[in-house]
């Protein structure tokens, strides 16, 4: 079928060694997002269709009571699910009644778009990649920092370092200190490091045991202050104090910060001290407050650090710089490269901000290709002059009319902009999306005068090749966590924001909540399974709802099908493949892969052969994340849990494309447990040969309660090549797809046959 959303290329190798579980529980908690558990408000939301915690067991028993109503009754639930018995399910070989037509491109504008498993489209018109914008807005205020010129200019960079793990088990910050070192430097420019936070620095210069300042200079590193304390880098009062130290000792007419470490954008802000775990990250607020203590303005604000380029931490830091320089997207491990921007700067003390930024970003961007194969890369330059003067106006008429869309029925306009939008963070599900792409998706006044305005405060903008619909600016929109969104208006009252925005998504979590709690109510009700009501029994949904009992599988051509009219389509978010294995006690959750094709009369196409995806022959737990798919390239992306040299968890993170449709292991991304950081883990973790793998899966009671996680298969050691296939997991698996509606709700086919 032309342009439907792009499925992996599936390499399938033979048997492979088998589904099995080994040792103990793990007691970690979920570590997949699969159907028992994933999709919807996440923890603490008001999603009927499950959540991560242990807690969430009734919901989680609510999943596998509505596979029951799917599957039939009687008989007991493993009977139904693998035929037999008096509960056996059956399939119909006939269509109950003709579809609608529906077209290739319809069906991949439905199920397209950048979020967590869409197909994304190419860049719209206004690509902004790669376009140095050295227009000023009339209404922009005088910039805060007056450069000289002619190279007479002094400059204080204050380089904010907290090393965390990325030092202490992979020596990112030393890379960056050395960098910075290689740096050929003037007696102009002051670069001045603030370190601490790390439990074990990997050179024999910064000390693990307190914090310490340094001045980076003659090709190494100069100590200006031995102890500096012991309290947390992500303490507000430690940064202020420390740019108040930089502008009593180093004063300058042009000053530069840069933030060194995690970053988890709009609601967790910056930060993870590892020596003061329990101290949690600096959050806008703080920030805000670090800032107004500190009284320093600056030059630019960069954050060397994940996901922090939004227009909540632009419009915050519009009140300090004149400049912004942050990623929409986690940052790879290496992070900004050093060397060769410090050098132009050194000689020439006047260059205009927005050139180096440029030569930042240019940098970044290169090095990442470069050396980060597989991960995706984005950096922006940010006129916040610009952006604090146009920004807030078109901001607010966007926010309400935004809200009046979902306030006048149009909900459906607003969660499918949503859905189909740039997302970031995807495997961590955080609701923070590219707010061009949400604002131009709308199709509204207010959306494209937002659009456009923010296209003009975006002075500079690069990406990798794997990444589209990133222009520069995003934001956090709930989606998959609703219940984020008084932490979030909170955020957004302490800093300033207007109500009008706290105020839209408030309106869109309760429409969204609303429609879970209807389809729950309608279809999802543990009521009907104890009164023994079937699927088709029960009553007809309310008009935008969608209607599951369509889910249920036909012959068509010999394969298995679902067949949905068009109207449905367009109530559906995405689709996904899930297996489970039953092996005698509760069922192993294996994930879900993008496996299926949709044909041009609106038939989903089962693709289940008894294989599931399995590196160097072992099946594992997948999760399929993300597609970018511009028509001529595409990336698939997917993470497989595991622990990595037995005390690490972390997700594998699986890579589809072009050059290798088979797949390839681009790293290992670490995985916080849950209250340990907020925050986004910088980079992947470069896997290296004789390091040790033991993959995890999560673990079902016949019931539908999570039970625990386990090891799954033997441990694996790392070798030059790792192979990623399709084996074969024998008889005793369930395959069925879920689809996922415009309130994020999931629903279930009958089990593949």
């Amino acid at each position: 079928m032309a342009d439907q959303p792009r499925s992996r290329e599936k390499h399938v190798t033979g048997g492979g060694s088998g589904v099995h579980r080994r040792g103990a529980g793990l007691g970690t908690g979920p570590v997949g997002s699969g159907s028992f558990h994933g999709g919807g408000s996440g923890s603490g939301g008001s999603n009927s269709g499950g959540t991560r915690g242990t807690g969430g067991s009734a919901k989680l028993k609510l999943v596998i009571l509505v596979l029951v109503l799917l599957f039939g009754g009687g008989g007991g639930l493993g009977s139904m699910l693998f035929g037999g018995g008096s509960g056996a399910a059956s399939t119909s070989t006939t269509p109950s009644s003709p579809a609608s037509q529906i077209t290739g491109a319809l069906l991949s504008s439905l199920l397209g778009g950048g979020g967590v498993t869409g197909a994304s489209s190419a860049w719209g018109p206004d690509r902004n990649t790669g376009k140095l914008d050295t227009t000023v807005a009339a209404e922009a205020r005088d910039r805060y920092t007056t450069i000289k010129g002619d190279g007479k200019d002094q400059v204080t960079i204050m380089v904010y370092m907290c090393g965390t793990d990325l030092e202490s088990r992979s020596g990112m910050a030393t890379n960056d200190l050395m960098e910075m070192a290689k740096a050929t430097l003037s007696d102009k420019v002051n670069l001045i490091v603030f370190t601490g936070g790390c439990t074990g620095w990997k050179n024999n210069i910064v000390s693990s045991d307190v914090n310490q300042i340094y001045q980076v200079k003659n090709g190494g590193l100069q100590l200006l202050e031995a102890n500096r304390g012991t309290s947390s880098m992500t303490d507000p009062s430690n940064l202020s104090a420390f740019i108040r130290y930089c502008d009593k000792n180093f004063p300058a007419n042009r000053n530069m910060l840069i933030f060194w470490d995690h970053g988890g954008g709009s609601l967790s802000g910056y930060g993870y001290d590892e020596k003061n775990p329990r101290s949690g990250s600096m959050t806008l607020n703080g920030i805000d407050r670090a800032l107004q203590e500190g009284g320093v303005q600056f030059d630019f604000v960069g954050f060397d650090a994940c996901l922090m380029a939004t227009v909540e931490t632009d419009l915050l830091a519009a009140k300090y710089a004149d400049y912004m320089i942050a990623s929409e997207e986690t940052e790879p491990g290496i992070g900004w490269y050093y060397t060769n921007w410090l050098t132009k700067l050194a000689t020439n003390t006047s260059m205009p901000t927005i050139e180096i930024g440029q030569n930042i970003v240019d940098d970044f961007v290169s090095e990442c290709e470069r050396s980060c194969r597989g991960q995706k890369t984005t950096l922006s330059v940010v006129d916040l002059a610009e952006l604090e003067a146009i920004i807030p106006e078109d901001f607010k008429a966007f926010a309400s009319s935004t809200r009046s869309l979902i306030e006048q029925n149009q909900y459906q306009v607003v969660s499918d902009a949503r859905a189909h939008s740039r997302e970031f963070a995807t495997s961590s599900r955080i609701d923070q999306i590219d707010l061009v792409d949400f604002a131009k998706g709308l199709n509204t006044r207010e959306g494209e005068a937002l659009a456009k305005a923010l296209l003009g405060a975006v002075k500079y903008n690069q990406t990798s090749s794997s990444m589209t619909n990133a222009y520069g600016i995003s934001i956090y929109f709930p989606y998959n966590k609703t219940s984020k969104v008084e932490q979030a208006t909170g955020t957004y009252s302490s800093i300033g924001l207007d109500d009008a925005y706290s105020d839209c998504i408030r309106a869109f979590a309760k429409a969204e909540g609303a429609g879970q709690q209807q389809t729950a109510g309608s279809y999802n009700s543990p009521v009907m399974f104890l009164l023994g009501e079937m699927l088709t029994d029960r009553a007809t949904p309310a008009e935008g709802m969608f209607d599951p009992s369509a889910l249920t599988w036909q012959k068509v051509d010999g394969k298995n099908a679902v067949n949905l009219t068009e109207d449905q389509w367009k109530l559906v978010h995405k689709v996904d493949l899930c297996m489970y294995y039953d092996d005698g006690s509760g069922y192993v959750d294996l994930g879900e892969d993008n496996l299926y094709s949709v044909d041009e009369q609106g038939n989903l196409i089962a693709d289940v052969d008894g294989t599931w995806i399995s590196i160097n022959g072992q099946p594992v737990a997948y999760y399929h994340l993300d597609t970018l798919d511009d028509g001529d390239s595409y990336t698939i992306t997917g993470y497989v849990p595991a622990v990595l040299n037995g005390d690490t968890p972390v997700r594998l993170i699986l890579v589809f494309d072009n050059e290798t449709p088979y797949g390839y292991i681009a790293g290992a991304q670490r995985y916080y447990k849950d209250g340990e950081t907020e925050t986004e883990a910088r980079g992947l973790i470069e896997l290296q040969e004789g390091d040790t793998l033991d993959f995890t899966c999560d673990y079902y009671a016949y019931n539908g309660q999570y039970k625990d996680s386990y090891f799954l298969g033997e441990q694996m050691v790392v070798t030059p090549k790792m192979e990623i296939s399709n084996t074969y997991v024998g008889d005793s698996y369930i395959a069925l797809y879920k689809f996922t509606d415009i309130y994020n709700q999931p629903f279930y086919t009958e089990r593949v046959k």
